[in-house]
């Protein structure tokens, strides 16, 4: 919904929002459950009703529970019968500046000071740890804003008797205690109330009289920061930024005015700000968004212009250059199709209105930014949190370089009639064992992340993955696989809970960049033999039917699964009797186990 894009209109969304929630619900999009616990150190209810919007619109429908006002201590420590049963997927704790106890009095010794800040950090600790044992679930932590007035004025911030002091010191000790605990996030509630303008946002009025912790106003843009959180813990955020080139990149038309005129470097203001915004995203490649190109262009101009000495970005840099005269539509559609990935992975970065227009109604699944005057292109693809990161694997560090060497794959597939020889001339190794600590994040990312490729589309964190590795009652496993092009990374993911000798597939899937090369086979084969070593002689498979994984549905039935039964909704279930002499169906992936 386009509404609900950075920059939106937060007087708007708070005034409709009941006939916002009734749109989206009746947009047809199958979205994924979820159930949030909302703890609050203050009012919470608008809060939940405008997160509730922008989680739709990321494609998550959210139960919720919500605390009683100021009970999120209470509930986190001993819990009560409704949080109990509500069992979250998710817990977002909402506290602000108005929840820290104590602060330093102007006495205070530097000792007394520091234990005071020690005491206040550890409660919240405490807190953290309790949760974290008791729902083995994601938790979202507000850090603190800073006050919103200055005892000690500008020295406020270098005493240690000093508020703004006081609050960067449990704010650093929140952010340690986020990098040392990988189910544990932080809401900068620091920044975002400095980007909306401290005065406006502490506005005591809201406080004082509903117990707000922020003026009315600024509830979306909070609850848009938070939800762009939850969309990146359960595998919504987008995969691609994809450019246009002229006056987007750089100034002027590469076309007419040649790559020796366009604005770009330090001679001109406008030429560092394309320089600036090309700096920006390069560093999003590193972050592991992957870079294409969807322009009305020559190719020999668009490379000119990529290839031009003061720009920052290259030709390399881009996995696809699709440069031509086809509307931007039909590329950025081809760009998805090439990738193997969905087309509302894509973001869209483009100066021209119409064409942002043309794209949003011929491609609308692609999503496009307003981007303004050049001067703000980072600002609105930053503020979007369309790339927003809570895990940082090295696969994604590397996702540029494994989606260039897949197509590189894909050439070199021309060259061979057979496909059996193709496939043998990659020279393929892979790795597949059960769950290991080190993948924990990567296992847990793909689970929310595969579309197509999953059978049950079921969705696990981080906490739950640890969980099911130390089960002896699961067989798990994941897969790694490399060729002679470069190595993929954990590419698929298999489970499967033991029942006697029957044992039950809860989750299998695989990335697509990856299909077709008889990882499944290798997959399958290890998951068999491994059952076959525990007495089970019964493997049943199950099939939940998705608007994006109907390439999947026959899956069981080419490894000689028969279907057993079938539901009104197609979701089907399949058994295989394991032979005493099962005959594997990899021969062309030397597996290391």
């Amino acid at each position: 919904m386009r509404e609900l894009e950075y920059p939106f209109d937060s007087e708007w969304i708070l005034k409709k929002s009941k006939s916002i929630r009734k749109t989206l619900l009746s947009d047809g999009i199958v979205r994924i459950p979820k159930r949030i616990a909302v703890l609050g150190g203050s009012t919470t209810h608008d809060i939940v009703r405008i997160l509730d919007l922008f989680l739709l619109h990321h494609g998550i429908e959210a139960q919720f529970y919500e605390s009683e006002y100021g009970m999120y201590w209470e509930d986190a420590m001993f819990g009560n019968e409704k949080l109990n049963g509500f069992s979250p997927d998710l817990i977002f704790i909402h506290t602000s500046l108005r929840n820290i106890r104590e602060f330093p009095g102007a006495q205070e010794t530097t000792d007394a000071v520091n234990a005071r800040l020690d005491a206040e950090y550890a409660r919240f600790e405490t807190m953290w740890e309790k949760l974290a044992d008791t729902w083995h679930c994601p938790i979202i932590q507000n850090n603190f804003e800073y006050p919103y007035f200055r005892l000690l004025g500008n020295q406020d911030s270098a005493d240690c008797h000093g508020r703004t002091w006081y609050v960067n010191r449990l704010n650093a000790r929140f952010a340690e205690y986020a990098q040392k605990h990988d189910n544990f996030f932080l809401n900068d509630l620091n920044y975002q109330a400095a980007v909306y303008g401290l005065d406006q946002w502490s506005d005591p009025f809201y406080w004082h009289m509903y117990k707000y912790a922020m003026c009315f106003k600024a509830i979306p843009w909070m609850a848009h920061n938070v939800a762009n959180i939850m969309k990146s813990i359960f595998g919504k955020n987008k995969k691609s930024l994809v450019l246009d080139l002229d006056n987007t990149l750089w100034g002027g038309i590469v076309g007419d005015d040649g790559p020796e005129n366009l604005e770009i470097g330090q001679e001109t203001s406008m030429g560092q700000v394309f320089t600036e915004f090309q700096s920006y995203v390069k560093l999003l490649k590193e972050y592991g968004v992957m870079l294409n190109v969807a322009s009305k262009n020559e190719e020999e101009n668009a490379l000119a212009g990529l290839n031009h000495p003061e720009g920052v970005l290259r030709p390399s840099d881009f996995i696809l250059i699709k440069a031509n005269w086809e509307p931007k539509s039909k590329n950025l559609l081809e760009i998805a199709a090439e990738l193997n990935i969905l087309p509302d992975s894509l973001v869209f970065a483009d100066d021209n209105p119409a064409e942002q227009e043309i794209v949003r109604q011929q491609a609308p699944e692609v999503t496009v930014p307003k981007m303004g005057r050049p001067e703000e292109y980072i600002r609105m693809l930053d503020r979007g949190g369309y790339f927003e990161v809570t895990s940082l694997s090295e696969d994604d560090r590397r996702r540029s370089q494994m989606y260039q060497a897949n197509l590189q794959r894909q050439q070199q597939q021309a060259f061979f009639a057979d496909y059996g020889e193709y496939l043998r001339s990659l020279r393929m190794k892979a790795v597949i064992r059960p769950f290991e600590p080190m993948y924990m994040a990567r296992i847990a990312q793909l689970t929310n992340k595969s579309n197509q490729f999953n059978l049950t589309t079921r969705r696990f964190t981080q906490a739950q993955i640890e969980e099911a590795a130390q089960d002896p009652g699961r067989i798990t496993l994941y897969g790694k696989l490399e060729d002679k092009f470069g190595d993929n990374g954990v590419v698929s993911v298999v489970m499967a809970q033991k029942d006697g000798k029957r044992a039950h597939i809860e989750l299998w899937l695989m990335s697509c960049r990856v299909l077709k090369r008889d990882m499944e086979a290798a997959m399958m084969d290890e998951l068999i033999g491994r059952c076959s070593r525990d007495g089970i002689d019964t493997l049943y498979g199950y099939y939940y039917p998705t608007a994006k994984n109907g390439m999947v549905k026959d899956f069981y039935a080419r490894f000689g699964f028969e279907k057993v039964s079938q539901d009104a909704d197609g979701n089907t279930v399949w058994e295989y009797r394991i032979p005493d002499a099962y005959e594997g169906r990899n021969h062309v992936i030397e597996v290391e186990r």
